[in-house]
């Protein structure tokens, strides 16, 4: 199924419910962009006032390694031209049950050093490169056909599938990340699957198919019903 959606009007963001026969317990996936229109953010804020539970993305803790991460994506912002912001959603403040089962950052980190000196090496050559190309062409970017996202690997994905940089990258990027999120989900099935309650997962689009796969295949849980939000329009 399509996560994140390029066309002509824009770019559109997949909210997702899931739901297993005999379950009061329902997932809906917010596919989050780290920047967008002020608009998409006001609508997923909306929507997550009505849920029962948040699960919410979010390295916690400040380190030199994460300021430098999400550079790439501050910079957009700050391009006034764009009309982007950086998400602005005050999740703590929507009284609503929060749980945030992310790494901290010093656990993030030790997964960083995992990966081969060479790659990281590589990775902080690029940063100030990639940063002055989000500053100059951030909107551009998330208006192109490359943003789009599916739960199944596009052949871009399949094209680099061998290659050793990728997947060290997403394994860090993801990896723990996702089993982390995953097995917080899990607990949730175990303790509350006889709720009626509505429980948000607000994470990354990039992490979407690891949590539409992993709800699946350990709780049976499909999706059933869905919305698009625009991220940006064109």
């Amino acid at each position: 199924m399509q996560i994140i959606e390029h066309s002509i009007i824009g770019t559109r963001s997949a909210v997702v419910r899931l739901r297993r026969p005999g379950s009061g317990l329902q997932f809906v996936l917010f596919p989050m962009l780290h920047v967008a229109s002020p608009h998409f953010y006001a609508a997923v804020t909306e929507r997550l006032r009505r849920c029962d539970v948040l699960v919410v993305e979010g390295v916690s803790g400040r380190s030199v390694l994460g300021w430098a991460i999400t550079l790439s994506y501050r910079v957009m912002p700050a391009n006034k031209r764009s009309g982007l912001v950086v998400d602005n959603i005050p999740y703590r403040s929507l009284g609503v049950e929060l749980i945030n089962p992310d790494l901290t950052a010093a656990e993030f980190a030790q997964d960083w050093r995992a990966m081969p000196l060479r790659y990281r090496l590589l990775l902080w050559c690029a940063v100030p490169f990639v940063a002055v190309a989000q500053f100059v062409g951030g909107r551009k970017m998330l208006l192109s056909p490359e943003v789009e996202m599916n739960d199944l690997p596009s052949a871009r994905d399949e094209l680099y599938a061998d290659d050793d940089f990728t997947e060290q990258l997403e394994r860090t990027l993801g990896g723990t990340r996702d089993e982390r999120l995953l097995a917080a989900l899990s607990e949730l099935v175990r303790t509350r699957a006889a709720e009626r309650i509505d429980v948000a997962i607000v994470y990354g689009a990039g992490h979407a198919p690891a949590i539409l796969r992993g709800l699946f295949e350990r709780h049976g849980y499909r999706p059933r019903t869905g919305e698009w939000l625009t991220v940006l329009e064109a």
